[in-house]
């Protein structure tokens, strides 16, 4: 699985980190990043669930 991020668009409400806390964290200015080393997405079976819960679809999803 591949991970798109639109740093430009996330409006730092935190909802994919509550969702992926294993995949996903913010940074100093609160926008959503990638753990290192997570980048596959595969370390947190809800990783699927955060598209839908951003509400400002920052985060897609793709199979690789």
């Amino acid at each position: 699985m591949r991970i798109t991020i639109d740093r430009d668009r996330c409006i730092g409400a935190g909802q994919c980190v509550l969702a992926a806390p294993a995949v996903f964290t913010q940074d100093d200015d609160g926008l959503v990043t990638l753990l290192p080393g997570h980048e596959d997405g595969t370390a947190d079976p809800h990783v699927r669930d955060v598209p839908m819960a951003c509400p400002v679809q920052a985060v897609a999803l793709a199979d690789a």
